[in-house]
Protein backbone atom coordinates (compact mmCIF):
# COMPACT_ATOMS: atom_id res chain seq x y z
CA UNK A 1 0.00 0.00 0.00
CA UNK A 2 1.74 3.58 -1.21
CA UNK A 3 0.72 6.85 -0.55
CA UNK A 4 1.20 9.62 -2.12
CA UNK A 5 1.36 13.76 -1.71
CA UNK A 6 1.13 15.96 -4.01
CA UNK A 7 3.81 19.01 -3.36
CA UNK A 8 2.72 22.76 -3.64
CA UNK A 9 0.68 24.47 -6.53
CA UNK A 10 4.01 25.48 -8.34
CA UNK A 11 5.09 21.73 -8.65
CA UNK A 12 4.27 19.26 -11.98
CA UNK A 13 0.94 17.48 -10.68
CA UNK A 14 2.14 14.76 -13.09
CA UNK A 15 5.70 13.66 -10.67
CA UNK A 16 5.19 12.90 -7.45
CA UNK A 17 7.59 14.73 -4.39
CA UNK A 18 8.32 11.25 -2.46
CA UNK A 19 6.25 7.88 -1.53
CA UNK A 20 6.49 6.65 1.99
CA UNK A 21 5.99 3.09 2.21
CA UNK A 22 5.68 0.35 4.55
CA UNK A 23 5.98 -2.40 2.84
CA UNK A 24 9.91 -2.38 1.45
CA UNK A 25 9.02 -3.95 -1.86
CA UNK A 26 7.65 -0.49 -2.80
CA UNK A 27 10.86 0.94 -3.36
CA UNK A 28 11.25 0.80 -6.86
CA UNK A 29 14.03 3.42 -8.42
CA UNK A 30 11.51 3.95 -11.18
CA UNK A 31 8.61 5.51 -9.23
CA UNK A 32 10.38 7.55 -6.84
CA UNK A 33 12.19 9.95 -9.21
CA UNK A 34 11.97 13.82 -8.70
CA UNK A 35 12.46 15.30 -11.60
CA UNK A 36 12.74 18.66 -10.19
CA UNK A 37 15.71 20.24 -8.76
CA UNK A 38 13.03 22.49 -6.29
CA UNK A 39 11.61 19.01 -4.79
CA UNK A 40 15.34 18.27 -3.03
CA UNK A 41 14.44 20.80 -0.22
CA UNK A 42 11.38 19.37 0.59
CA UNK A 43 12.13 15.65 0.88
CA UNK A 44 15.48 16.52 3.05
CA UNK A 45 13.11 18.69 5.23
CA UNK A 46 10.93 15.52 5.47
CA UNK A 47 14.00 13.30 5.92
CA UNK A 48 15.11 15.03 8.96
CA UNK A 49 11.23 15.29 10.59
CA UNK A 50 11.40 11.46 9.75
CA UNK A 51 14.74 10.59 11.58
CA UNK A 52 13.80 13.18 14.91
CA UNK A 53 10.51 11.12 15.11
CA UNK A 54 12.26 7.59 14.83
CA UNK A 55 15.25 8.86 17.28
CA UNK A 56 12.23 10.04 19.94
CA UNK A 57 10.34 7.23 19.71
CA UNK A 58 12.63 4.62 20.52
CA UNK A 59 16.34 5.40 20.50
CA UNK A 60 18.57 3.10 19.32
CA UNK A 61 17.15 -0.21 18.21
CA UNK A 62 17.91 -2.66 20.62
CA UNK A 63 18.09 -6.94 20.41
CA UNK A 64 15.23 -7.39 22.13
CA UNK A 65 12.78 -5.49 20.54
CA UNK A 66 12.52 -4.27 16.95
CA UNK A 67 10.42 -1.82 14.68
CA UNK A 68 12.08 -1.08 11.67
CA UNK A 69 10.35 1.65 9.83
CA UNK A 70 11.62 2.31 6.15
CA UNK A 71 11.60 5.73 4.86
CA UNK A 72 12.15 5.30 1.45
CA UNK A 73 13.73 8.83 -0.36
CA UNK A 74 14.02 9.40 -4.08
CA UNK A 75 16.56 12.12 -4.61
CA UNK A 76 16.48 13.31 -7.91
CA UNK A 77 19.11 11.06 -10.36
CA UNK A 78 20.61 10.11 -6.81
CA UNK A 79 21.54 6.08 -6.96
CA UNK A 80 19.77 3.50 -5.44
CA UNK A 81 22.62 3.43 -2.47
CA UNK A 82 21.40 6.82 -1.34
CA UNK A 83 18.25 5.95 -0.05
CA UNK A 84 18.06 5.76 3.44
CA UNK A 85 15.97 3.40 6.21
CA UNK A 86 15.82 4.64 9.63
CA UNK A 87 14.68 2.62 12.40
CA UNK A 88 14.28 2.88 16.02
CA UNK A 89 12.52 1.44 19.02
CA UNK A 90 9.61 1.87 20.24
CA UNK A 91 9.89 3.40 23.93
CA UNK A 92 9.29 1.42 26.48
CA UNK A 93 9.67 0.72 30.18
CA UNK A 94 12.90 -0.36 31.77
CA UNK A 95 12.98 -4.18 32.49
CA UNK A 96 13.39 -4.95 36.60
CA UNK A 97 16.67 -6.11 36.30
CA UNK A 98 17.80 -3.20 34.98
CA UNK A 99 15.78 -1.00 37.96
CA UNK A 100 17.26 -3.49 40.42
CA UNK A 101 21.63 -3.18 38.57
CA UNK A 102 20.54 1.19 39.34
CA UNK A 103 19.53 0.61 42.89
CA UNK A 104 22.13 -1.76 43.89
CA UNK A 105 24.56 0.27 41.97
CA UNK A 106 23.57 3.97 43.98
CA UNK A 107 23.54 1.24 47.31
CA UNK A 108 26.89 0.20 46.60
CA UNK A 109 28.25 4.02 46.57
CA UNK A 110 26.16 5.21 49.51
CA UNK A 111 27.74 2.41 51.34
CA UNK A 112 31.42 3.61 49.66
CA UNK A 113 30.60 6.71 50.61
CA UNK A 114 29.83 6.28 54.32
CA UNK A 115 32.58 3.65 54.72
CA UNK A 116 34.83 6.53 53.09
CA UNK A 117 33.67 9.29 55.70
CA UNK A 118 33.54 6.75 58.67
CA UNK A 119 36.94 5.73 58.03
CA UNK A 120 38.44 9.85 58.16
CA UNK A 121 36.43 10.39 61.28
CA UNK A 122 38.06 7.20 62.91
CA UNK A 123 41.84 8.63 61.25
CA UNK A 124 40.46 11.78 62.63
CA UNK A 125 39.36 10.78 65.89
CA UNK A 126 42.76 8.69 66.21
CA UNK A 127 44.98 12.07 65.50
CA UNK A 128 43.47 14.08 68.37
CA UNK A 129 43.79 10.81 70.69
CA UNK A 130 47.55 10.84 69.75
CA UNK A 131 47.89 14.84 70.19
CA UNK A 132 46.59 14.35 73.43
CA UNK A 133 48.47 11.22 74.35
CA UNK A 134 51.78 13.17 73.38
CA UNK A 135 50.52 16.35 75.16
CA UNK A 136 50.09 13.78 78.14
CA UNK A 137 53.72 12.51 78.13
CA UNK A 138 54.71 15.66 77.44
CA UNK A 139 53.34 17.22 80.47
CA UNK A 140 54.04 13.99 82.45
CA UNK A 141 57.91 14.24 81.33
CA UNK A 142 57.70 17.85 82.27
CA UNK A 143 56.01 17.54 85.40
CA UNK A 144 58.95 14.87 86.38
CA UNK A 145 61.70 16.75 85.60
CA UNK A 146 60.70 19.64 87.66
CA UNK A 147 59.77 17.19 90.58
CA UNK A 148 63.41 15.28 89.92
CA UNK A 149 64.58 19.01 90.48
CA UNK A 150 62.61 20.01 93.16
CA UNK A 151 63.65 16.26 94.72
CA UNK A 152 67.48 16.84 94.04
CA UNK A 153 67.48 20.42 96.06
CA UNK A 154 65.76 18.79 98.62
CA UNK A 155 68.61 16.01 98.92
CA UNK A 156 70.85 18.75 98.37
CA UNK A 157 69.35 20.58 100.87
CA UNK A 158 68.91 17.52 103.58
CA UNK A 159 72.54 16.62 102.68
CA UNK A 160 73.47 20.29 103.76
CA UNK A 161 71.82 20.53 106.54
CA UNK A 162 73.02 17.45 107.62
CA UNK A 163 76.61 18.09 107.41
CA UNK A 164 75.57 21.28 109.20
CA UNK A 165 74.29 19.65 111.99
CA UNK A 166 77.14 17.14 112.24
CA UNK A 167 79.77 19.95 112.41
CA UNK A 168 77.89 21.51 115.06
CA UNK A 169 77.40 18.33 116.91
CA UNK A 170 80.80 17.77 116.46
CA UNK A 171 81.84 21.29 117.79
CA UNK A 172 79.33 20.37 120.99
CA UNK A 173 81.14 17.08 121.42
CA UNK A 174 84.57 19.25 121.11
CA UNK A 175 83.50 21.86 123.70
CA UNK A 176 82.11 18.73 125.65
CA UNK A 177 85.47 16.82 125.64
CA UNK A 178 87.53 20.12 126.07
CA UNK A 179 85.91 20.91 129.19
CA UNK A 180 85.76 17.29 130.38
CA UNK A 181 89.65 17.75 129.63
CA UNK A 182 89.82 20.97 131.34
CA UNK A 183 87.57 20.12 134.81
CA UNK A 184 89.91 17.38 135.08
CA UNK A 185 93.39 18.96 134.01
CA UNK A 186 95.15 21.93 135.42
CA UNK A 187 96.29 24.85 133.82
CA UNK A 188 98.73 28.60 134.33
CA UNK A 189 97.11 31.24 136.15
CA UNK A 190 98.53 33.36 132.85
CA UNK A 191 100.23 32.45 129.52
CA UNK A 192 102.67 35.27 129.87
CA UNK A 193 104.43 36.50 132.91
CA UNK A 194 107.61 36.42 135.12
CA UNK A 195 108.17 34.70 138.27
CA UNK A 196 109.26 37.37 140.98
CA UNK A 197 108.65 36.80 144.87
CA UNK A 198 108.29 33.57 145.37
CA UNK A 199 106.46 31.51 148.91
CA UNK A 200 108.12 32.42 152.49
CA UNK A 201 109.89 35.52 151.14
CA UNK A 202 110.63 38.13 153.50
CA UNK A 203 110.33 41.82 153.21
CA UNK A 204 109.11 44.90 154.56
CA UNK A 205 106.32 45.27 152.81
CA UNK A 206 104.62 42.17 154.51
CA UNK A 207 103.59 41.78 158.29
CA UNK A 208 105.51 37.99 157.93
CA UNK A 209 106.87 35.86 155.07
CA UNK A 210 105.70 36.16 151.75
CA UNK A 211 102.33 33.75 151.75
CA UNK A 212 102.28 32.64 147.62
CA UNK A 213 103.54 33.24 144.52
CA UNK A 214 103.62 36.49 142.28
CA UNK A 215 103.59 36.59 138.77
CA UNK A 216 104.75 39.91 136.56
CA UNK A 217 102.80 40.30 134.09
CA UNK A 218 101.42 44.25 132.01
CA UNK A 219 98.27 45.29 133.41
CA UNK A 220 95.35 44.19 131.74
CA UNK A 221 97.00 40.46 131.00
CA UNK A 222 94.19 38.19 131.24
CA UNK A 223 94.23 35.77 134.83
CA UNK A 224 92.83 32.42 134.19
CA UNK A 225 91.40 29.71 136.09
CA UNK A 226 93.79 27.32 137.22
CA UNK A 227 91.17 24.22 137.30
CA UNK A 228 86.92 24.07 137.27
CA UNK A 229 85.48 25.25 140.29
CA UNK A 230 83.05 28.07 142.20
CA UNK A 231 83.90 31.33 142.74
CA UNK A 232 82.85 32.40 145.93
CA UNK A 233 84.47 35.56 146.80
CA UNK A 234 85.15 38.63 144.64
CA UNK A 235 86.04 42.31 145.68
CA UNK A 236 87.99 44.63 147.70
CA UNK A 237 90.30 43.04 150.24
CA UNK A 238 92.72 45.91 151.73
CA UNK A 239 96.11 45.03 151.50
CA UNK A 240 95.45 42.65 147.91
CA UNK A 241 93.44 44.84 146.50
CA UNK A 242 90.94 43.41 144.12
CA UNK A 243 90.56 39.49 144.80
CA UNK A 244 88.63 37.09 143.63
CA UNK A 245 88.53 33.98 145.23
CA UNK A 246 88.03 30.57 143.43
CA UNK A 247 86.81 27.26 145.17
CA UNK A 248 87.80 23.66 143.68
CA UNK A 249 85.36 20.66 144.30
CA UNK A 250 88.30 19.26 146.70
CA UNK A 251 87.37 22.07 149.01
CA UNK A 252 91.38 23.77 147.95
CA UNK A 253 91.11 27.88 147.43
CA UNK A 254 92.79 30.07 145.39
CA UNK A 255 93.22 33.32 145.98
CA UNK A 256 93.84 35.68 142.67
CA UNK A 257 95.10 39.32 144.03
CA UNK A 258 96.26 42.88 143.35
CA UNK A 259 93.68 42.75 140.00
CA UNK A 260 93.17 45.62 137.63
CA UNK A 261 89.34 44.52 137.30
CA UNK A 262 87.28 41.34 137.57
CA UNK A 263 85.65 39.35 135.02
CA UNK A 264 83.87 36.81 136.72
CA UNK A 265 82.39 37.48 139.93
CA UNK A 266 80.51 34.59 141.24
CA UNK A 267 79.32 30.81 139.72
CA UNK A 268 81.02 27.88 138.12
CA UNK A 269 84.17 28.88 136.14
CA UNK A 270 86.26 26.08 133.78
CA UNK A 271 89.70 26.00 133.59
CA UNK A 272 91.30 28.53 131.53
CA UNK A 273 88.33 30.64 131.62
CA UNK A 274 89.01 34.23 132.16
CA UNK A 275 88.18 35.58 135.19
CA UNK A 276 90.38 38.87 135.74
CA UNK A 277 93.60 40.71 135.05
CA UNK A 278 96.42 41.57 136.02
CA UNK A 279 96.85 45.23 138.23
CA UNK A 280 98.53 46.87 140.77
CA UNK A 281 95.73 47.51 143.53
CA UNK A 282 96.54 47.33 147.32
CA UNK A 283 99.90 46.65 148.93
CA UNK A 284 102.43 46.85 145.92
CA UNK A 285 105.07 48.28 144.01
CA UNK A 286 104.30 46.74 140.48
CA UNK A 287 101.49 45.20 138.57
CA UNK A 288 101.53 41.69 138.79
CA UNK A 289 99.45 38.66 140.68
CA UNK A 290 99.78 37.35 143.59
CA UNK A 291 98.71 34.02 143.73
CA UNK A 292 98.24 31.70 146.79
CA UNK A 293 96.95 28.24 147.30
CA UNK A 294 94.98 27.26 150.90
CA UNK A 295 93.82 23.57 150.90
CA UNK A 296 91.16 22.71 152.45
CA UNK A 297 90.52 26.83 153.00
CA UNK A 298 93.24 26.55 155.53
CA UNK A 299 97.26 28.03 155.54
CA UNK A 300 98.55 28.67 152.31
CA UNK A 301 101.18 26.32 151.20
CA UNK A 302 103.57 27.14 148.28
CA UNK A 303 102.07 27.41 144.89
CA UNK A 304 105.10 26.30 142.92
CA UNK A 305 105.11 22.29 144.24
CA UNK A 306 101.14 22.61 144.38
CA UNK A 307 101.16 23.37 140.85
CA UNK A 308 103.90 20.68 139.74
CA UNK A 309 101.77 17.77 141.34
CA UNK A 310 99.10 18.68 139.26
CA UNK A 311 101.25 18.90 135.91
CA UNK A 312 101.44 22.65 135.38
CA UNK A 313 105.14 23.94 134.50
CA UNK A 314 105.71 27.08 135.41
Amino acid sequence: MAFQQPGPAESDPEEPLFVVSADPAATDPGRHRFPKQRSVSRGSTVLGVAAIAAVGAGGVATAQSKSPVSIPVSVPDAPPEMVHAVTGPAASTPPAATRTASLDAGESLRTRILAQAQSQRAAADAAVLDTQRRAAEEKAAKEAAAQKVRDDAAKKKAEEEARRQAAADAAVKADAERAAQLATGYGKPVTSYTPTAGFGAASSLWASAHTGQDFAAPTGTPVMAIHSGTITSAGWAGSYGYRIVLTLDDGTELWYCHLSSMVKTGGQVSTGEVIGRVGATGNVTGPHLHLEVRPGGGWPVDPLPWLWDHGVSV
